[in-house]
């Protein structure tokens, strides 16, 4: 038994152990160099995670810091909403400690080891980090009664959106592949369901533009849904300004990294390939 442990262990170290493999869009491989790089001259990076992937936050945040010692830059995520804003600049800003802003804001269960670090980093060098989701009682609403019930919202309601009325993206990928795999189930849903995720996109979208730094680049951190495959967040914001360069960055799982499957052509600019055994934060 001893003997086929030390084996075993052996074989172990004798592998490659890599947390992570980068592939451009069609499947060439890519060190952290070249999507930086990418990164740098890009207006918007739309860094799509999995929520729960350490490997995916550790790499937001060394890109958002190797971004930032060559460009002016602004942050934001999807895991803040429009109406924790006020909160999120009194912390940036010293009048309110940590313990302020996680009890008044909408924080994620995942703050402490995912977010807070980003908000810290932004703090300390003085960056804005703008909460960009629609508040998601809006989202629901829209969901349960349809894009007319937003109109039945006060002056102080629509502040936290964009102008409204709004159109669902057509042909876009996610909300195509959202009716594919919904549509038998949700039937005269369907629609509501898809218009309150446009939402979200949209608003994000919005307060990305809104935000962009003067010769910088805009790091926005979102669920990958929201912008694989070129879709969601990525379409709204090219509807605004089809001269802007976004990079995408899409997250997968897989047992093995180090080959590319076909099915992950065009998932974005970049695809960060993560073991799927890999720690989960929450």
């Amino acid at each position: 038994m001893f003997l086929f442990s030390v084996g075993f262990a052996l074989s172990l170290q004798s592998q490659d152990m890599e947390a992570y493999t980068f592939y451009t869009a069609h499947g060439k491989k890519a060190d952290f160099e070249k999507v930086l790089k990418a990164a740098i001259a890009s207006d918007v990076v739309l860094f799509g995670e999995f929520h729960n992937n350490s490997i995916c936050h550790w790499l937001q945040l060394e890109l958002t810091k190797s971004i930032a010692q060559e460009k002016n830059i602004a942050l934001g995520a999807e895991m803040f909403e429009t109406d924790d804003q006020v909160v999120i600049d009194e912390y940036l800003q010293g009048f309110i400690k940590l313990d302020h802003l996680k009890k008044e804001a909408k924080i994620w269960p995942n703050f402490e080891t995912d977010y807070e670090p980003l908000l810290a980093f932004a703090k300390e060098n003085h960056f804005p980090f703008i909460a960009t989701n629609v508040p998601r009682r809006y989202a629901s609403l829209l969901s349960k009664r349809g894009m007319a019930a937003l109109d039945s919202l006060s002056a102080t309601a629509k502040s936290f959106m964009p102008e409204l009325p709004f159109k669902v993206t057509t042909n876009d990928a996610g909300y195509i592949n959202m009716r594919e795999m919904m549509g038998i189930h949700m039937q005269g849903a369907l629609e509501n369901f898809i218009a309150a995720q446009a939402l979200k996109d949209y608003t994000m979208a919005s307060n990305i533009y809104k935000n962009l730094p003067e010769n910088g680049v805009f790091v926005h951190y979102n669920g990958s849904f929201h912008s694989q495959h070129f879709s969601g967040i990525y379409n709204y914001l090219k509807n605004q300004n089809s001269a802007l360069n976004i990079v995408t960055i899409s997250v997968v799982e897989a047992d093995d990294i180090s080959t590319f499957d076909d099915e992950w052509e065009n998932l974005g600019d970049f695809i960060l390939v993560i073991p799927t055994s890999m720690t989960k934060t929450h």
